[in-house]
């Protein structure tokens, strides 16, 4: 099993979907939303994702459970956390 370290700030982010664009040919990815909820000014969504990729004329296919948490800062929502685990088959 491999271990990464989370990602920090704007800039690991990037690179990270960089490099995942950079090596894909075509990407899909759709959610399945399994729970939100509201609390003042704190929000979470817990969702499936559904990813196609082709990368090198080879299909891949995955599922990760993830949660995403936002905050409403200055009368906009901003996304604050977010974590994905796969989903074995």
């Amino acid at each position: 099993m491999r271990c990464r370290k989370a990602l920090k700030g704007w800039k690991d982010i990037r690179s990270s979907w960089e490099a995942i664009f950079r090596n894909t040919q075509y990407l899909e990815i759709e959610t399945d939303i399994v729970t939100t909820e509201v609390r003042n000014n704190i929000a979470y969504v817990i969702l499936i994702d559904n990813v196609l990729q082709v990368s090198d004329r080879k299909k891949a296919q995955a599922q990760s459970m993830a949660t995403n948490i936002f905050e409403f800062i200055g009368g906009k929502w901003y996304l604050i956390h977010h974590h994905g685990s796969p989903l074995m088959r």
